[in-house]
């Protein structure tokens, strides 16, 4: 491999299977020799994380927390999609968008052999109307900005069955938002996009569409040849 660490990101609906997908490929690559830092979009990446979840919590008066299926939340947050909200998405989606470049940078010379993004800015991408032409443009710009990774996976799923295991949104908006992924996929190049399909399926696509993009450098051709062996799956 090359000096600069391999940017790989994660997206997909509330409930695809992202953080087992995550865990799957981590472990993989660990044991194939390579050295892999994680990165949770929300926590690292988004400017005043924290600030913007109190703010949606109070103006939108939605339940807070991570939905379970013996424990369903009701959540009111990237659902909301008025004008006047999807305006202020636009402003702070730019800031970032702006981050991300400076994390990215940061992270392709942080030492790491592959960086990992929990998430990525296309999540909030997905958030947005992308039918509208307005829309349409304001992605294209944002566009510009964001590097993208050198591995993009869209984990897809059957919205019930998402919704079943994390129950935090309305199926029909889990329904749009899926919609979106696949629009996204669309408009940008690169993104790979799995399933639906069974977890274990899942695990050896998303390796394989990495050992792809992997064994073009010399370094990580070793460590990907022995780790794509029967046996590693």
């Amino acid at each position: 491999m090359s000096e600069q660490a391999k940017i790989v990101s994660f997206s997909g609906i509330d409930g695809a299977g992202k953080s087992t997908q995550i865990q799957a490929l981590t472990d993989w690559l660990g044991a194939a020799g390579l050295t892999v830092r994680l990165l949770s979009f929300w926590d690292d990446v988004v400017m005043f994380s924290r600030f913007r979840e109190g703010m949606s919590g109070k103006i939108f008066r939605g339940d807070s927390g991570i939905g379970s299926p013996d424990k369903p939340v009701n959540r009111r947050d990237k659902n909301v999609r008025s004008w006047p909200v999807t305006g202020a998405r636009f402003f702070l989606y730019f800031l970032d968008a702006l981050n991300v470049w400076r994390k990215v940078r940061s992270e392709k010379n942080g030492g790491a052999d592959i960086v990992i993004f929990d998430r990525y800015i296309y999540d909030e991408l997905a958030n947005l109307p992308l039918q509208r032409g307005f829309t349409r443009i304001m992605v294209s710009l944002l566009l510009r900005i964001i590097p993208a990774p050198d591995v993009a996976y869209v984990i897809d799923a059957d919205p019930l069955a998402a919704r079943q295991r994390k129950p935090e949104y309305p199926l029909e908006f889990i329904r749009e938002n899926r919609e979106a992924y696949l629009t996204l996929s669309r408009l940008i190049k690169g993104i790979k996009v799995i399933g639906p399909l069974p977890v274990e399926p899942t695990e050896q696509r998303v390796k394989e569409v990495l050992a792809e993009y992997l064994c073009g450098e010399p370094r990580a051709h070793r460590a990907a040849n022995h780790a794509i062996t029967p046996s590693a799956h």
